[in-house]
């Protein structure tokens, strides 16, 4: 059975931190790629970020570069995404992906809260 399950959603200050993991099971991770999306309220589900299978090549959204880094570790069939200097903007619910060929996968989303 496949599962993605993302965690470390909160409220947080803007200029806060806060770094999200999905756990993932049930397929071979490191075959795919990895993606970060988000859905605001009100607004259509938007990519964040990318990261390739072997953890080499990682893309960005505009919105988001030079704050937000995403990770992986193989091992742990753990996808990451570290957020940095939060804004109001970035309130939202994070969701991970998982893409190979055919197979699309995702999980139930983390609701992340910035606000002071």
């Amino acid at each position: 059975q496949v599962q993605l399950v993302e965690s470390g959603g909160g409220l947080v200050q803007p200029g806060g931190s806060l770094r999200l993991s999905c756990a993932t099971s049930g397929f071979t991770f490191s075959k795919f790629t990895m993606r970060w999306y988000r859905q605001a309220p009100g607004k259509e589900r938007e990519w964040v970020a990318r990261i390739a299978s072997t953890g080499g090549s990682t893309t960005y959204a505009d919105s988001v570069k030079g704050r937000f880094t995403i990770s992986r570790n193989n091992f742990k069939s753990t996808v990451y995404l570290q957020m940095n200097n939060l804004k109001p903007e970035d309130t939202a619910v994070d969701y991970c992906n998982a893409a190979w060929d055919i197979y699309d996968y995702w999980g139930q989303g983390t609701q992340i809260t910035v606000s002071s």
